[in-house]
C-alpha cells in the first residue's frame, strides 16, 4: 500500500539547508498498522506530511498504491487526500461552524462517497451518538479527537495517517481513543501508520520502527 524509498527532506537554515530526512526506506500493506517513533525533530511528522502529499521530497519516491506521491500536481494530491488517504493531526482542525455528524461526512463528501449509514457507524463505534448535533465548541477535547478520527475514516481511505493522535489527551482517554480507531482502522481493512512518541501507544500496533536524526534507527 505504501513504500517510502530513499527519500530525503531538508528546510533552509541560516547557515544553509538543514537535513531533516537522510534517506528514510519503509513499507506498509494494506491492512497492516505500523508506529514511527522518536524523539523531537527526529523528522516524524515531516515524513507523515510528506506521505500525505502536504509537502515533496528533495530525493527518493513516497507510492501509495502505484501513485508517486511527489510527482503529483497540487491538484492530484489534493484529489490522493480526498479518495485515498485519510489524515489525522494532532491539532483536531474541526470546523466550528458544522455540528458533530457535518465534520464526520465532511471528508467524505468532498469524495462523493457520503454515507449516513457510515456515519452513524462511526459515531457508535467511537461513542459519539450521543452528542451528533453538537458544535466543537461543545466538545471535551477526546471528544473532538474522535470526531476528528471518524472524518478521517469515513470516506474508506486505504490509507490512514495518524500525527500523534492522542497527544493532547491524557493517558487513560488517549488508549481508549486509540483501541476505538484501531478497531474501526481494521474493520475497514485499511493501512494504518501512526507518529506517537509514546511506547505505550507503540505496543498496540503490529509493527514499530523508530527514526533518528532522519534515518530509521
Amino acid at each position: 500500500m505504501l513504500r517510502v524509498e530513499g527519500v530525503e527532506k531538508s528546510y533552509p537554515g541560516a547557515e544553509g539547508p538543514v537535513p531533516v530526512l537522510r534517506g528514510v526506506d519503509l513499507a506498509l500493506a494494506r491492512g497492516e498498522t505500523l508506529a514511527l517513533t522518536g524523539e523531537s525533530g527526529s523528522g516524524k511528522s515531516t515524513l507523515l506530511h510528506l506521505t500525505g502529499g502536504l509537502e515533496t521530497p528533495d530525493a527518493g519516491r513516497i507510492l501509495i498504491g502505484d501513485e508517486n506521491v511527489g510527482t503529483l500536481s497540487d491538484r492530484g494530491r489534493a484529489r490522493l487526500r480526498r479518495e485515498t488517504v485519510g489524515v489525522i493531526f494532532q491539532q483536531f482542525n474541526l470546523i466550528p461552524s458544522l455540528d458533530v455528524a457535518s465534520n464526520i461526512a465532511f471528508q467524505a463528501r468532498l469524495a462523493g462517497r457520503h454515507d449516513p449509514e457510515r456515519t452513524r457507524e462511526l459515531a457508535e463505534g467511537l461513542g459519539l451518538s450521543p452528542h451528533l448535533a453538537k458544535y466543537p465548541e461543545q466538545l471535551s477535547g477526546g471528544q473532538q479527537q474522535r470526531v476528528a478520527i471518524a472524518r478521517a475514516l469515513a470516506a474508506r481511505p486505504a490509507l490512514v495517517l495518524a500525527d500523534e493522535p492522542t497527544g493532547n489527551l491524557d493517558e487513560t482517554t488517549a488508549e481508549t481513543v486509540l483501541a476505538a480507531m484501531l478497531t474501526l482502522v481494521r474493520e475497514s481493512g485499511a493501512a494504518l501508520l501512526m507518529v506517537t512518541h509514546s511506547d505505550r501507544l507503540a505496543s498496540a500496533m503490529e509493527r514499530r520502527l523508530h527514526l533518528e536524526k532522519g534515518v530509521i534507527a
